[in-house]
Parts: C-alpha cells; structure tokens; sequence
C-alpha cells in the first residue's frame, strides 16, 4: 500500500515539473513584420479598465495559440487579440483586448481569465523556455543565468474588482518586493518557468533588495457590464456568468525604473524592445493551469516607442523655422521702433520750439 502510494506521489511530481516542457522538437514560424507600435500621446489616457480613450489608436491584432504547441487548430476560440500601445514621454500605457464570454468566480483566479506581460532584459534572452537559462530551480543565481533575464507582469483577476486600480501599493513596496497582496497584479522576473521570482526577492543564495517595488499599475472590465460608476466587493461576480462581451486589460508603467538588479525591463524613447503577451481562460469552465496558456506569438515581438511626431526631424525643422521667422520679425519690429524714437529726438534737438518772453510788467 505504502509503495502504491509513493509510486502515485513520483508520478504527480513528475506530471507537474513536465506541465512547463514541450513534447516533441520545438519550431517557430513567425512572421517578421508583426510589431507593437507604442505612439507618443500625452495626455490622452485614463487608466481604469476602460477602452473608450483608445479609439484613436491602431493597435496590432494577434490569433491566440497554446503556447507550448502554436498549431493553428487549437487557436483560441474568442478570436484574435489586439494590443495597443502609447507612451507619454514618462509612463508607457498597454490595452489588451479579446473577446470572450464573461466568466468570474471571486478568489478563485484559475476559474477567470488571467493576462501576462513578458519583456527581455538580458541580450541572450529567449522568449522560448522564459529566458532560457538551463539551470535549474536549486542551481539557477543572478550569476548561472546571467544574460537570461526576462520582466513578467501578470495580472489574475480572481479579487479584483473590475475597474479598480492594483498593482504597486505602499504596503507591498514598503516591504521592497514586486507583490500585490490585493489585486495579484504582480512584478516578477525570471531566468527560466522553474526560476521565477517577485522582484527583489529570489534564491537563496542571491541577494535581495529592500530597494525593490512593483512599478505596474492596472486594471480590467468587461464589455457586458452595464454599471459605469463603478463596483465594489459585495457585488461580486458583478455580472451572470456566460454573457458575450469583450475583456479589457490596461496597464501602465514608468518607461524607467529604479532596478538596481536587472529584474526590469527599461524602455527608451526611440528605441527598440522585444515583448509577448499570454492569455489563461477557463475554457468550458474548467480552470486553467499554469503552462496551458495562450500566446500572442512563439517568439519575441518587437515594441517599438516612437518618437513624438512634434520631435521628429522635419518637424523640429519646422519649429526651428517658425522661431526663426517669428525672432526675425520680433527683432525687425524693435529696429523699426528704434530708428522711429532716433527720427523724433534728432527733429525735437534740432529744431526746439521757441517760447516768446513776456516781461512781468506786460502781465
């Protein structure tokens, strides 16, 4: 009996340690042009779930595939995700946007639809495998994996209240760690599935840093809902179960950060990086487990932060231009002026009007 039992204890491992590996010889067809375009707009978002402010912004559309075997056959059945992007020129803002029948079970996050964000960091990186570090959970360091890094922002909406604000919260930044114990909006960073991490903290034999916060902020909501002034707790599942709709995710994050370990992503203006993003729902209602996600493509996809169109070349010409003229005129203006009072003072010198002297006795 006893045997019986260990027997089935060892296979249940074995099945949860192979739940992150791919059966059979990897490959990856990707298309090269497929990007996200994070434009340059200020002032135009609000971040609470809603998509009503991104109407004018072109997004990128993605089919879902499970991510551990991308066939076309198995493509999520909502339909295709589209990602849009924007920055301000401090934060940088993300829309996730896929249909899906409404599906919510408060405290229980593998009954609902759950979003991941996932960046390169270290130049050898690999989107395949996490990172791709070959180290495992008892050898894997910031030393053994170095150059592996990735950034993971994963939100499972289990308790949280649709259009409400989570993420990075003095509570769990006062305790310099990347967690979220009230939304599960969370801040990680990974060498490899096995080695996954809440910034600043990791293995044991590596260094923590009480510096370290979650810079993630987010939200969801969900098209069926019909209640725009906002929810609270006690009206949880907030709508019935199975209605058609859509799901928004939206989040944002300072374009730098105050990383001190490699365990961020830093963007630049202008410049180029490499992202994914991954989607769990609980198909036919049956909850989802951590590797049967879906993916919006089996390799990196560029995320390109533009330049604002105000600071491009032409335009800087063009405002360069328009300076110049308006200082010419400004300056053309002063001589004008200049050269008028010059006119007057050398007529008044010139020619005084004289005063005809009364004597006091004619008075």
């Amino acid at each position: 009996m006893l045997r019986n039992v260990l027997v089935l204890l060892l296979l249940a491992l074995a099945t949860r340690v192979e739940s992150h590996e791919e059966s059979g010889h990897w490959s990856c067809e990707t298309e090269s042009e497929i990007r996200v375009e994070a434009e340059f707009k200020p002032g135009v978002i609000t971040l609470d779930g809603h998509a009503d402010d991104w109407k004018g912004i072109d997004g990128s559309y993605f089919p879902l595939l499970p991510a551990l075997d991308p066939d076309a056959e198995n493509e999520f059945k909502g339909g295709k995700m589209s990602v849009k992007s924007l920055h301000d020129g401090r934060d940088i803002f993300f829309l996730l946007q896929v249909d899906g029948h409404y599906a919510y079970s408060k405290g229980e996050s593998h009954k609902c639809p759950s979003v991941a964000l996932m960046f390169r960091i270290g130049d050898v990186a690999s989107y395949h495998n996490m990172g791709g570090c070959e180290e495992h959970s008892t050898s894997c360091t910031n030393k053994t994996c170095k150059g592996h890094e990735v950034d993971i922002m994963h939100f499972a909406i289990g308790n949280a209240i649709p259009g409400r604000l989570y993420g990075g919260n003095p509570l769990d930044n006062s305790e310099g760690n990347g967690g979220d114990r009230f939304g599960h909006l969370v801040d990680l960073y990974a060498w490899n599935p096995h080695c996954r991490y809440l910034d600043g903290k990791g293995p044991s034999a590596s260094v923590n840093d009480s510096s370290a916060q979650n810079d993630w902020k987010g939200a969801w909501w969900h098209s069926s809902f019909t209640v725009h002034s906002g929810f609270v707790k006690d009206e949880s599942p907030y709508e019935d179960n199975g209605k058609k709709g859509t799901y928004y995710f939206e989040f944002s994050r300072p374009l730098r950060t105050m990383d001190h370990l490699q365990q961020d992503v830093q963007f630049t203006i202008g410049g180029s990086s490499k992202m994914s993003v991954a989607f769990w729902y609980p198909v036919d209602g049956q909850p989802w487990h951590g590797s049967g996600h879906y993916s919006v493509n089996c390799d990196w996809v560029p995320l390109d932060i533009s330049v604002g169109s105000s600071l491009s070349g032409k335009s800087l010409d063009a405002a360069s231009n328009s300076s110049w003229n308006v200082a010419s005129a400004f300056s053309v203006i002063l001589s004008v002026a200049a050269l008028c009072v010059s006119v007057f003072v050398s007529y008044r010198v010139l020619h005084p009007q004289s005063v005809p002297f009364t004597p006091m006795a004619n008075l």
